[in-house]
Order: C-alpha cells, then structure tokens, then sequence
C-alpha cells in the first residue's frame, strides 16, 4: 500500500478559479517527490492539504490507510504532531525565543520538551554554537536549518517541504539540501515544493502542476539520461521535418507530456525555450546530430548484416543503441562504408570517420 494516495483532489475558489483539478497520484514509503509548475499551479495548495493544514472541495488523501477527510480537529492535529514534519520557505521562528528554544516547542506539542534533545538535533544542522541565538540573530540559511532541525525533532515518518531553498544563497542552498538529502536516505519520505529544476532532479520523481491539473510524473534519475536522449531526438527529427531549427513547443505532443524534462534539458544547456519556442543549442545539436546518427547506423547494420525486415529496424535499434560508444558508432560507420541515409531513407548525420572520404554510398 503506498503511503500516500491522492485521488481526483479538487481545490475550487469562487469564479470558479481552481486551485487543483482532479489531481491523482500516489507516494510509496520512503520515496522523494518533487512537485513542480509555475507560480499559481496549485503547489503549496496540495502541500497544505496533505499537511492537514486546509481541506480539498473534492476528492481525497490517504494517509497510511487513512482518508484525512474523516479525521476530527483533535486527530488531524494529533496526526500532524506524530506524522509530519513542516520545512517552510518563511522559516515561522517565534522571535523571541531562541533556536533550541523553538526546537523545543515543537516537542511541546508532541510530548514532552526536553533541551538536550533539541540542542542535538541543532548540532546536526550544524548550529552548535547557534542554540542561545534569537532568530533575528540568525542568517536565513541557519534560520532555514533551525526550521529543519524543528521539523525532524519528533522524527516524522513525512516531511512536507515547501520551497525549502527559495529565499537562500548558493551555499546556503547546498547545506539545506544535504540535510534534506540525508533524511531520504534515512528512510524518510520527502514531498518537495520547488520551482528549481536543479533542486527538482534531485528527487526520485517529479509531479509537474499546471493550472492545478496534473500534467507529468517524470521517470526516475536512472533513466532520465535515456529520456533526455530521446527528447532530443524528438527536437531533431521535428527540425528536420520542418526545415527550422525554432520550433514552436505547443506543437510537439511531447514537451506538453515532459515540461518539466525539457525545462532541466534548459537549465543543461542542451536547447533553449523561448516565448513559446524551442531551439537546441550547439551542445544539443551535437549531442542529438550523435544521437542520430548512432540509430541510424545500427538500423543500417541490423539491415543489412543480419538482413532484420524493415518494421523492426527501429524497435530493434532502440535496443542496442545505448551500448555504441562514439568509438563503436564510428567503426560500424567504416565497415558499412559510411551510409548517407538509413534503410528507411533517411539522412545519417555524417562523423568525424567520414570526413575527407571522396566516396560516400547511399
């Protein structure tokens, strides 16, 4: 049973305006999701309501088996205090009291407080010599890890973060995130408000939000170099048809399915997007140029080597593709006597093997 199990989450405001639309996924124990969109998708409303912090109009969330919707006042405060961790992007220090003195009163509202437990949990974050400082005293980065230390003190089972890294500095960013990085392998499971597509790839999965509809659940890192890979392919084979190198993004079925891929391929610098359109840049052209030419010459080889029929090149291709280094793609382009086009007809992009030969066959 996952941990967390969201169907048709409906938040609605008069106009009607919504915040989430038939939302539905789940969160299995101990994995990281991040949840991504633009500013007024919907992020932080389903944070809230997962946290027991607002209500949907429709649907539900589950919670180790429970629907959240059927607990009284006093059991979604209970399951707040025991179940959750709360990391916020404004850290909601209480000004006059002092880090372990915050820490502490989260402990309150769990069971009892006790200092020496809170002032462990700052050491952690690496605030030793920070426990008798007010807030107002306090950096943000430290503020934001006093928040952290605050959220985990009665060591929850879910951390809630909403965009934990929004307000901190380079440095600062990393240390937070080495913390949250920490909790996840500690078993912890994570669901992250974020923004950042670098901070988003550091997640198992990522959820992309639009208009409070839910419009991608990403694959997970180890298989997002065979995605990038194949978007970029998508990217080139669409310039190739159209004969322009700027492509307008709506028109490709695929960046409405991988927004939030195409935006870290941005962020890479593999392509840029542009008021709507997408380009690859010189590292993306060679990278997809590559790419191209690596399948079309292993369909050339599977064609022509073990005489495979033409309906299964490309199925057949896929599979054997990503085992070709630079060096291997080269050789199979020598043996073959440096192809122009594939079986199908289409052009191979030519390599460094290829140059300077006089006699190129088709």
């Amino acid at each position: 049973m996952p941990l967390i199990e969201v169907e048709g989450l409906t938040k609605k405001y008069e106009g009607p305006v919504y915040a989430l639309n038939r939302a539905s996924f789940a969160v299995e124990k101990g994995e990281w999701v991040a949840v991504m969109g633009p500013s007024g998708s919907g992020k932080s409303t389903l944070l809230n309501i997962l946290g027991c912090l607002d209500a949907p109009t429709e649907g539900r969330v589950i919670v180790e088996g429970r629907d959240l919707a059927q607990l009284s006042p006093a059991e979604r405060a209970r399951f707040r205090a025991e179940k959750l961790g709360f990391i916020f992007q404004q850290h909601h220090l209480v000004p006059y009291l002092t880090a372990v003195e915050n820490v502490m009163l989260a402990q309150y509202f769990h069971s009892m407080a006790e200092e020496g437990e809170a002032a462990e949990a700052l050491r952690g974050a690496g605030l030793g010599d920070r426990l008798h400082h007010l807030p107002s005293q306090l950096s943000g980065g430290e503020q934001q890890r006093v928040c952290i230390a605050r959220a985990l003190i009665n060591q929850p089972q879910l951390v809630l973060a909403d965009e934990p890294t929004g307000n901190l500095d380079e440095v600062n960013q990393a240390l937070v995130m080495s913390m949250i990085d920490k909790l996840h392998r500690e078993g912890r499971t994570v669901v992250m408000v974020t923004h950042d597509p670098e901070i988003g790839r550091m997640a198992e999965r990522r959820i992309e939000l639009h208009h409070g509809r839910l419009t991608e659940i990403s694959v997970a890192p180890a298989h997002e170099q065979e995605l990038e890979d194949a978007l970029l392919k998508v990217v080139w084979k669409a310039q190739e048809a159209g004969g322009k190198p700027r492509l307008p993004a709506a028109a490709l079925p695929e960046f409405i399915a991988n927004r939030a891929t195409f935006l870290l391929m941005a962020q890479e610098g593999w392509l840029r997007i542009d008021a709507g359109h997408l380009m690859l840049t010189h590292d993306g052209q060679r990278r997809a140029d590559y790419l191209m030419r690596r399948h079309r010459l292993a369909e050339r080889l599977l064609f022509e080597t073990f005489e495979m029929n033409e309906d299964r090149l490309h199925d057949n291709a896929c599979k054997i593709e990503h085992g070709l280094s630079s060096e291997v793609t080269d050789k199979i382009c020598t043996f073959l006597n440096h192809p122009r086009t594939c079986p199908h007809g289409d052009p191979i992009p030519r390599g460094v093997c290829c140059l300077g030969k006089s006699e190129i066959r088709n």
